[in-house]
């Protein structure tokens, strides 16, 4: 057992070091692979750059979640990508958007829903609650949680203590808050809400696309968007130094996201949001995927990093 054990941790190690670097069609991309952490599994960081980068330069420094699929689909496990490169690209040449480079960090597979999953609201539910969501299992049949305990204050940590520091000292970055935003989908879309309120003076803008307000895959007897309001009334940031965006879809995954996401908004306009700081929009037609994602992205990075 124990050499299956360790085979089986080389295997994952091997997998996440010699990972194919994905190859974008403007730009180029910086690979740190395995990137070390004492808070969360070691994960590779695609850093993006823009095609004039220059250390004559300063630029914003957007963080995004699930980076393996922001860049290049022809590695990609669903063959889709987000296009980060293409519509970033764009808005740079077009005079929209601030200089910005991209922070693509690899989420950690198996660890991906305790690493993302916001530990403060979830820990704020009854023990009998906790213990009855870790048993929860998608519609496939798949654990939710994989056998693991939700550590996305760790996750933040390597965020913030370990690789904010990495990338401000490797790149010519601007280090301020108001230069510094982060970005997610579904529950990448929880996370970066969720660090935006745990580091106010870390990041002044989050991008939340269908967000997972359900926390998992049902609505029925479901306590977690209750906690997720509870905690965004006592942990929002202030609405005059920071901005946020929300948006979804309304099929497949994101069907089920209208009548939280209007819970939501009812709690940013009572924290004083307004559309100079915040917007909601919903997307008819549109479903739970990177194609989908892609298309609109060009929104929350112009509402983000506008000039």
């Amino acid at each position: 057992m124990k050499k299956q054990f360790i085979l089986l941790v080389l295997i994952a190690f091997c997998n996440c070091c010699f990972a194919q670097i994905q190859t974008p069609s403007s730009g180029k991309i910086i690979r740190i692979d395995s990137f070390p952490s004492k808070y969360v599994t070691a994960r590779n960081i695609d850093v993006w750059l823009p095609d004039d980068y220059s250390t004559s330069k300063k630029y914003a420094v957007l963080y995004m979640q699930d980076g393996q699929m922001l860049f290049d689909s022809t590695i990609t496990w669903n063959k889709q990508e987000w296009m980060v490169d293409e519509t970033v690209s764009s808005l740079i040449k077009t005079n929209t958007i601030n200089n910005v480079i991209v922070v693509g960090v690899w989420n950690g597979g198996k660890t991906r829903h305790i690493d993302y999953f916001p530990q403060k609201p979830f820990e704020s539910l009854s023990q009998a609650e906790q213990d009855s969501l870790y048993h929860k299992s998608r519609p496939n049949g798949v654990s939710v949680f994989n056998d693991g305990k939700v550590q996305s204050d760790n996750y933040l940590k390597f965020l913030v203590k370990e690789l904010k520091p990495r990338i401000d000292r490797q790149f010519s970055t601007l280090k301020n808050k108001q230069n510094t935003f982060i970005a997610g989908s579904s529950m990448g879309g929880l996370i970066s809400m969720y660090a935006i309120c745990e580091y106010p003076k870390v990041f002044g803008g989050a991008a939340c696309l269908s967000t997972h307000w359900p926390g998992v895959f049902t609505l029925e007897n479901n306590p977690i968007p209750q906690v997720f309001y509870n905690y965004l009334k006592e942990h929002l940031p202030s609405p005059k130094t920071h901005e946020i965006y929300f948006d979804y879809g309304t099929k497949t995954l994101d069907a089920m996201y209208q009548p939280l996401q209007e819970q939501v908004d009812v709690i940013m306009k009572s924290k004083g949001f307004t559309n100079k700081n915040w917007t909601t929009k919903k997307f008819e037609g549109e479903d739970h995927s990177e194609k989908s994602w892609q298309k609109r992205l060009y929104i929350p990075l112009t509402f983000l990093l506008k000039k």
